[in-house]
């Protein structure tokens, strides 16, 4: 049975009626509706039809019907028009990132609770960071006799920094040497490259001085893994217990949601444009009575992030997605800025230094 205009606009009908009441919706509701034009009794025979085709369900004997996962697909793919962000919209999402000088990843975290508190649902952001990112810059800092900080910078703009602890007195000589011999080694080279392994090598031409210095290049490589494996995190859990259908599963929906390697599989590699994944099309038990809406961003050409929404099925998609949309966009753009400020910054800063390699 094929999907005529007459099915298509009474679908259409239903789905937009059922997501603004959240009452079954019957054939005399849709019969007063602006552009059906036709009567009841035609209107349920449709309904009938649509019913048989799997995209109506009715939840109550001589209830109205209600739109199932499936019509909710053909809705989208189909029959929605996005509704475009005014002005005023465009200005609302512009002054949730109305921020002088954001550090990067209080920029996302802030984002990912803005987002969620402005849509009512769970929000999800990961950044991914691409294989080709190079390890930009170490430099050690003194801090007491027998404490260094380190400090880690990307190619892409991320900086990270860790406290190591060390047996020998530190000096600025000890310190500057280190910095140096690390330089060599390992600028320039990519993030996935500084393994365990790479880094034993590179102990093992110190000589005598590996088991001094291990602290220190443990410590890096600590740090090329946390930014590697990128950023992730989530907020509005408490939405979850407001969601249609998903009080039951509250729970076993919030442990995803913590769970970053599960998360992180899911929203990467979804393509370039926004996706909705409605209900049971998740293969996650989890997500059966939800919706995962996604957006991808680029940031600097070297990393990619997502960010998502986890809500009821029965969603305003065509008012959420462009807004989503342009959430993503700004949120991306945004990074990118602070990224290219923040390695323009660190080469301004850099002096170039000469001296004798001490140990090789």
């Amino acid at each position: 049975m094929e999907l005529d205009k007459r099915k298509l606009r009474i679908l259409a009908a239903i789905v937009s009626q059922y997501i603004r009441s959240g009452e079954p919706v019957g054939s005399k509701t849709i019969s007063m509706m602006e552009g059906i034009g036709v009567s009841p009794a035609t209107i349920r025979n449709e309904m009938a039809s649509l019913f048989d085709m799997g995209l109506l369900e009715q939840p109550h004997t001589s209830a109205g019907r209600v739109p199932s996962h499936l019509g909710y697909r053909v809705y989208l793919d189909r029959l929605m028009q996005p509704a475009p962000l005014t002005e005023a919209e465009c200005d609302e999402v512009d002054a949730l990132f109305n921020v002088g000088d954001p550090d990067p990843d209080r920029l996302v975290l802030d984002a990912t609770k803005r987002l969620a508190d402005y849509t009512g649902c769970v929000t999800v952001s990961a950044i991914r960071t691409a294989a080709s990112v190079v390890v930009s810059k170490v430099e050690l800092i003194p801090a007491d006799e027998h404490t260094v900080v380190i400090l880690l910078m990307a190619s892409n703009g991320v900086l990270r920094s860790k406290i190591c602890r060390v047996e020998f007195r530190v000096t600025r000589s000890l310190c500057d040497f280190f910095q140096k011999f690390a330089g060599s080694r390992i600028l320039g080279r990519s993030l996935y490259e500084i393994t365990i392994q790479y880094l034993s090598a590179v102990a093992v031409s110190l000589g005598e001085y590996s088991r001094v210095f291990l602290p220190m290049l443990s410590a890096i490589f600590e740090l090329c893994r946390e930014i590697y494996d990128g950023l992730y995190c989530y907020s509005g859990e408490v939405n979850l217990l407001r969601q249609e259908g998903a009080s039951d599963t509250a729970h076993d929906l919030f442990a995803l949601v913590c769970s970053r390697e599960r998360m992180t599989r899911l929203l990467c590699g979804k393509g370039n444009t926004v996706s909705v994944t409605i209900g049971k099309e998740n293969h996650l038990q989890e997500l059966v009575h939800s919706s995962l809406v996604m957006a991808p961003y680029r940031i600097s050409g070297d990393s990619s992030g997502v960010i998502a929404i986890i809500g009821p099925v029965r969603m305003p998609y065509d008012r959420l997605i462009p807004h989503l949309e342009y959430f993503a966009e700004r949120l991306g753009t945004l990074l990118t800025k602070t990224y290219r400020r923040d390695t323009a910054d660190d080469d301004a800063g850099t002096q170039s230094s000469k001296g004798d390699d001490l140990f090789v």
